[in-house]
């Protein structure tokens, strides 16, 4: 089955058979388009809780494929029309293992011995034990801030950990040395190549397979926003493939009020976001000053009729408070959707009877040292 790469921002078909970055042409992200897929058969393997039952739509060839077990995460009920995705139930303990799972994998179908990452924390602890799990070096750029285990995801992998002052931002600057030095370094960071998006994608296809629909809304915790755009991509492959008619879903992005250039430019009204000076939240995965895949993820808001909304960390904190009288073990990038939820339902942005998914990307047990006033 033949997969093509097509550039999301002026439209340009590299070659698929080779290792692909950005576009040649204008430096756009470069997504997978779908092969013709014979819906007659069985194209999903329902033997495999895993999201390569949806191998059928994934590039990497079968001899390739590098799994932990991550994806096919539950969508829980926290209310009547309220639902959550547990995304920390994922090996490392956050959706990341999606997106590294299937760029490490076409990682060694390409060949590529070496990969590099700049990552807020997550990322690059996922990165480093897929990479080990593949047999491939990793070099992870990462802020000293990001959480200890984070830290200790890298090292424990055998992956080397370069630790940068300063933000994601900060350890993209300090990864460029080493690619410009070792041409032959693969960089693997967030929209900077085309397949941690295919991996974000399948969460889509799991919420339309696990609830038989597509929700009315779906709450976001956006800073790469590699999920936010793979949930909508894989929306459209739905319907492209006739599987859905109409996509009734609104895409909302939320950001901490400490680092939230989309919820800026949204307001604006801009296709792009400014960078953002100084950016301070105890959600790290959020703490992204100018997220590569801007002008995808404002598209998606747009093209879906949602919204963005800001929220501070004490509301962060109490929301992981909140879940946590619910059972669930919050990230403070995960709260900070039912955070924006309640902010949303006391706008009038969202309704009561409308249902809502949050996405939670992550498990607070990654998160030891936040503290949280108890009662």
């Amino acid at each position: 089955m033949e997969f093509s790469l097509r550039c999301t921002r002026c439209g340009h078909v590299p070659s698929q058979t080779a290792k692909q970055t950005v576009c040649p042409k204008c430096q756009g992200i470069l997504f997978v388009k779908l092969p013709e897929l014979d819906l007659a058969k069985d194209w999903i393997d329902k033997s495999n809780p895993t999201l390569w039952r949806y191998a059928a739509l994934l590039p990497p060839k079968p001899q390739y494929r590098i799994t932990l077990g991550e994806g096919f995460t539950p969508i829980l009920a926290l209310e009547k029309h309220l639902l959550l995705k547990d995304e920390g139930r994922n090996p490392t303990g956050t959706f990341k293992a999606r997106g590294l799972a299937l760029s490490i994998s076409m990682a060694k179908q390409f060949g590529i011995n070496h990969v590099a990452l700049a990552t807020a924390g997550n990322a690059g602890g996922a990165a480093a034990l897929y990479a080990a799990a593949a047999g491939i070096t990793a070099t992870v750029y990462m802020p000293e801030s990001a959480p200890r285990l984070n830290h200790d995801e890298v090292r424990i992998s055998g992956a080397e950990l370069v630790l940068v002052k300063g933000n994601i931002a900060d350890a993209g600057e300090r990864m460029k040395q080493l690619l410009q030095a070792n041409p032959e370094i693969f960089s693997l960071s967030t929209m900077k190549e085309p397949y941690r998006v295919e991996g974000k994608k399948t969460m889509g296809y799991e919420i339309w397979e696990q609830l038989g629909r597509l929700p009315d809304t779906i709450i976001y915790p956006t800073g790469g926003g590699t999920g936010l755009v793979g949930i909508w991509k894989a929306f459209h492959e739905l319907k492209e493939l006739g599987l859905v008619n109409d996509i009734p879903t609104r895409m909302i992005a939320v950001q901490s009020s400490g680092c939230a250039p989309i919820v800026k430019a949204w307001r604006r009204g801009d296709a792009e976001a400014e960078p953002w000076s100084n950016p301070q939240t105890i959600a790290t995965g959020l703490q992204v000053p100018h997220a590569f895949g801007d002008y995808l993820i404002l598209r998606v808001l747009r093209e879906s009729k949602g919204a963005a909304v800001e929220v501070p960390d004490t509301a962060i904190k109490q929301a992981m408070q909140d879940l946590g009288r619910a059972g669930i073990m919050a990230c403070p990038e995960g709260a900070a959707t039912l955070a924006g939820y309640q902010r949303l339902l006391r706008n009038g942005t969202i309704s009561a009877d409308e249902e809502t998914l949050l996405i939670m990307t992550g498990s607070g047990y990654k998160y030891p040292s936040i503290e949280l006033k108890h009662s």
